[in-house]
């Protein structure tokens, strides 16, 4: 059976970015962090996305974040960087600072806020793909940025040899699986409730806030996926649902996942910037319960 074509590989993380209590970066967190999610089943990494809290984190953080997961495990996965920005020529300055850092790849998301025209996103996200000779991943979240990638936008871009692949966070897997057969691009899922629907329909693999947690189950959802055993794929689908909802139901994904990860102890604090708040008490508590009914945590005393 043929395989899609990956070029940022199957299984990524949306890396959270570990930070001290007073906010600056826990770089020594966030290269332990890296090791564990590689060595848990992820052959790429998302650092400085929406997860990883790019809009708080400023360029020299970013690409010492970079430097130092690149170091750390740049030589068993690919190591992509968030590149976006509603200032298109910020958004190049943050690009091309990712690649003098280390970066394998980019991520380049629509311009938020702003509400250009196509012509407007076509031209910014060309403005940073044409910065650097790395490949890019588009990302198109249309619920986040008040902006999507149109159909004629996507083609254009898909013209360009550096475009390689798209992040598809629409929820619209009709309108994704038309344009992979169209372009020939590669898609990702970038929402985790709906992995396996993407991966059956020719997704190359997926970006995700709760391989923080899963990613050796996500892998063998690809591998699945890969052997035809759909039923192996469905099952596994089936058992994470419950922990997709523990992290992304509330719609603060980076804020679970750092609780999450706290609480197994993978990471020191779940720090996050602000408008980001920490989990609550109750939160938390959910949170655990959830995380030891699936096997993801012991139950210890609290």
């Amino acid at each position: 059976m043929a395989h899609p074509s990956r070029s940022f590989g199957s299984v990524s993380v949306a890396m959270v970015t570990p930070m001290h209590p007073d906010g600056s970066i826990d770089i020594d967190s966030s290269r332990r962090l890296a090791t564990h999610l590689v060595d848990s089943g992820c052959d790429a990494l998302v650092v400085n996305g929406t997860t990883g809290e790019s809009p708080t984190t400023h360029t020299p953080e970013k690409d010492q974040l970079i430097s130092a997961v690149v170091d750390e495990v740049g030589d068993r996965a690919m190591v992509v960087a968030g590149a976006g920005s509603n200032d298109t020529a910020h958004a190049v300055r943050i690009a091309e600072s990712a690649h003098r850092a280390g970066a394998h790849g980019l991520l380049v998301v629509t311009p938020y806020y702003n509400r250009p025209s196509q012509e407007g996103v076509y031209r910014h996200m060309l403005a940073i793909v044409e910065s650097t000779p790395l490949p890019v991943m588009l990302y198109d979240i249309p619920g986040r940025t008040g902006v999507a990638i149109g159909d004629e936008t996507l083609d254009r871009l898909a013209e360009h040899p550096q475009v390689r692949a798209v992040k598809d966070a629409t929820g619209d897997v009709a309108q994704g699986f038309d344009r992979m057969r169209r372009t020939g691009l590669e898609f990702y899922s970038g929402d985790d409730t709906l992995n396996l629907a993407w991966l059956v329909h020719g997704a190359a693999g997926v970006v995700s806030v709760v391989g923080h947690l899963v990613a050796g189950s996500y892998a063998a959802m690809v591998s699945a996926v890969d052997d035809g055993d759909l039923e192996t794929a469905r099952d596994i689908s089936a058992r994470l649902a419950p922990v997709c909802d523990a992290i992304m139901g509330g719609g603060q994904g980076a804020v679970m996942a750092k609780a999450a990860l706290q609480l197994q102890g993978v990471i020191a604090h779940r720090t996050v910037r602000s408008p980001l708040v920490e989990a609550n008490d109750a939160e938390l508590a959910d949170l655990r319960t959830a995380l030891v009914l699936h096997d993801l945590l012991e139950d210890a005393p609290r």
